[in-house]
């Protein structure tokens, strides 16, 4: 879900050349999700192996790290890990919303109605372990790096663009602005004709005149992921308002929390996060080998096709981190 900060925050259009050269922090999940929801067939079911498993989330995290790496651009992918107590009513609430669009697209599908159908087909992206940690192993095969985070990955991801192991995170929520990354790149991993944006951190708190604790506040006061809903009638403009104002405190009992959770304990959570401190960013060549043990021998991919995909990676592999690595030692 993440916090709602749109009405609040200047975003850059940039091309892909801004980027080239750059290592970006990706929240695998964020990402996954994406790929899991837009990769479908016309009534809205994913796409399959002959085996009947989801392959939607392969099919995007294999081509399009290839289209990310033919851009001069180094992806490493982090994922989360143990979801904190707090987010339990967050989590709750997701699986409420796919209870109900299951049933929605029963019902789409009892009608006929296509288009329903993949609008609520969408909606019930479910993720197992095994996708995970095929997912995983796709991404160690091809050479590509990720991280796994104690907790949230975007928060790692931010916590690695804060001390310079990336330039960026990127990602589709705000989330990672409120703990600290410097620099967010939205679209990264969409289609073509979604435009890459990049967000500032330090400009936008220059502008709204903020602080990073108060960058915080307003998002409690909107709700994040760990208060859902935040405070009944206050948007991000009226939080704004309210926090410059010095008013945070004046709604700290309308805030919902679970028990024995309080308003500092909710902003350690993005002020002094749990975070794997040093990280092994380490880029290798793909392994024809490995890729085609998890797409061609266990989903079914075209070997054609797949090793076309990994012929293009290979040349990007040479020109965006074969070069750099040289760069470093001439």
């Amino acid at each position: 879900m993440g916090v709602n900060l749109r009405d609040l925050i200047v975003a850059h259009e940039i091309e892909w050349s801004e980027l080239k050269g750059k290592t970006i922090a990706i929240d695998a999940l964020n990402v996954l999700y994406q790929f899991l929801s837009i990769i479908r067939q016309p009534d809205g079911t994913p796409l399959m192996d002959a085996n009947g498993n989801i392959t939607s989330h392969l099919t995007g995290l294999f081509y399009r790290t290839v289209r990310v790496m033919e851009q001069g651009i180094k992806p490493v992918y982090v994922f989360d890990g143990k979801p904190h107590d707090l987010k339990g009513k967050e989590l709750e609430r997701r699986k409420e919303a796919k209870k109900i669009a299951l049933e929605e697209y029963e019902a789409a599908k009892e009608r006929g109605d296509l288009e329903a159908m993949k609008k609520h087909a969408m909606r019930t992206s479910r993720f197992t372990p095994e996708m995970l940690q095929d997912s995983k192993d796709l991404l160690e095969a091809m050479g590509i790096p990720w991280i796994q985070a104690p907790h949230e990955g975007e928060v790692q991801c931010a916590h690695m663009a804060k001390t310079g192991a990336v330039y960026a995170t990127g990602s589709q929520d705000y989330d990672t602005l409120l703990a600290g990354s410097p620099r967010l790149i939205k679209n990264m991993t969409m289609q073509e004709r979604f435009q890459l944006e990049r967000i500032d951190l330090e400009e936008n708190l220059k502008k709204l005149g903020l602080t990073q604790e108060q960058l915080v506040e307003i998002a409690i006061l909107v709700g994040t992921d760990y208060n859902l809903g935040g405070v009944k009638g206050i948007g991000p403009k009226k939080a704004l308002k309210a926090v410059k104002e010095g008013r945070f405190k004046e709604f700290e009992e309308q805030i919902e929390f679970s028990d024995d959770v309080d308003v500092d304990m909710l902003k350690g959570l993005f002020l002094k996060p749990e975070v794997k401190e040093k990280v092994d960013v380490k880029f290798t060549k793909a392994s024809k080998e490995k890729v085609d043990k998890v797409l061609v021998d266990g989903h079914g991919f075209s070997e054609e096709r797949v090793g076309k995909a990994l012929k293009r990676l290979g040349d990007a592999y040479d020109k965006t981190v074969s070069q750099s690595n040289l760069s470093q030692w001439s």
